[in-house]
């Protein structure tokens, strides 16, 4: 019907069937504690290769650390989305979810650079520096 001449639309509802959603879970599950091994691993090898490596720079092991965190951060972050949007009640949901997400990852990943830039700078300044 109308009102004022204007014709009122409903919005179907959005809904993941709970079979769906329970197996969707149990994937984000598997793929969270497969990155968590991941970056159990990746730390491992890092130190491993700083031992036998003693005369890495601060500056090049800062840069690693560094690197390894943004990544670990921003696959956390995707992993987070992608489960919020398995429980997103209706397509309104889905849209501001995603709105947050994007949001979010362009502020992360400019405070990332901004960070990176300025450990590039330190890191190359240590290394035109005078021994003593």
């Amino acid at each position: 019907m109308s009102d004022n001449g204007r014709d009122h639309f409903e919005i179907p509802k959005f809904e993941i069937p709970k079979d769906m959603r329970s197996m969707a879970e149990a994937s984000f599950d598997q793929a969270r504690k497969a990155f968590e091994q991941f970056v159990t691993n990746a730390r491992d090898t890092a130190g491993k290769i700083e031992e036998r490596n003693a005369t890495m720079r601060a500056g090049a092991k800062d840069l690693s650390a560094k690197a390894l965190g943004y990544a670990e951060k921003n696959v956390q972050s995707s992993l987070d989305y992608a489960q919020s949007l398995l429980k997103a009640k209706d397509l309104t949901e889905v849209m501001r979810l995603h709105s947050e997400y994007v949001q979010g990852q362009m502020r992360s990943l400019a405070e990332q650079a901004s960070e990176m830039g300025q450990a590039v700078s330190r890191a190359a300044m240590d290394a035109v520096k005078p021994k003593s």
